[in-house]
């Protein structure tokens, strides 16, 4: 399905002041990730200050956004930081941008924007692109699409880098497997990196993971849920290996309430 070699992420927001968001930059370069990707939240610190610092104490280690809000601020802003960022880290940094989920209705409204219908916002999203290519120049910043919807694959096929194949965590292999397809229809003779983030790794749902993925371990396992991943190292690292066949994803993202127990998993697959 694919010959892209593996890359795994750590998604995480800084916790406790800047001092102990440097050391997690550190641990998780240390670790064997690539990347470091921050969400986008009103109740967190700003994505981007904050990941210049984590690529400020890490020597190779790609930082980026996972992903941001398009309501949240205009396109021309989100650009301009977008650029500046990918200039001032050397290129170590990747734009995920998405519409944003309806909760964000209300932090975008508090800012005295407009969040938009989901055509609205994803005009944004393409703005936003559009822009950044312009302030670039010769300069390519990855740009990464969380893609849950058709309209949504459709755009990230045509103007993404990177695109997460996103949905809720009851969708089926089939289903991803034919979002997958999709995509690389729609993307031609474009080169696609396809992605896929992991809520969990075990057998154990911590209460603010599963709040916010509304199911408990029972049912993941239950229903074979791609947001789990289970078992030994090498398991693990088998299961990565058939995702990868099966839908062409080769970009592995975990929350980071995990980072430290799929660590072994990504010493297994560099490389591959």
């Amino acid at each position: 399905m694919t010959d892209k070699t593996f890359r795994f992420g750590v998604v995480a927001s800084p916790q406790g002041g800047g001092a102990s968001w440097r050391t997690l930059a550190q641990r998780v370069e240390k670790m064997g990730y690539d990347t470091l990707l921050m969400p986008d939240n009103l109740q967190l610190l700003s994505p981007i200050p904050s990941l210049a610092v984590a690529a400020s104490v890490t020597k190779s280690l790609r930082v980026g956004t996972f992903v941001l809000a398009s309501p949240l601020r205009p396109p021309r802003s989100t650009s301009w930081e977008a650029h500046s960022l990918s200039v001032l880290t050397d290129g170590r940094f990747e734009l995920g941008i998405g519409t944003g989920l309806p909760v964000m209705k209300e932090p975008a409204e508090s800012l005295g924007l407009k969040f938009g219908s989901t055509t609205e916002r994803l005009a944004q999203v393409a703005e936003t692109i559009d822009h950044l290519r312009v302030l670039d120049g010769e300069r390519h910043t990855p740009v990464m699409m969380a893609a849950a919807g058709p309209k949504a694959r459709a755009m990230a096929a045509v103007k993404a880098d990177i695109v997460t194949l996103a949905g809720g965590p009851m969708v089926t292999r089939d289903e991803t497997a034919a979002n997958a397809a999709e995509l690389r229809n729609a993307a031609g003779a474009r080169d696609l990196e396809l992605a896929m983030n992991v809520f969990v790794v075990g057998e154990e749902v911590p209460p603010q993971i599963q709040q916010f993925i509304g199911v408990n371990a029972a049912t993941l396992i239950e229903h074979d849920s791609l947001t789990m991943i289970r078992g030994t190292p090498r398991q693990m690292a088998d299961e990565f290996e058939r995702r990868r066949e099966a839908f062409g994803v080769s970009y592995i993202s975990v929350n980071g309430a995990f980072f430290a127990e799929l660590a072994p998993v990504v010493e297994l697959l560099a490389g591959r």
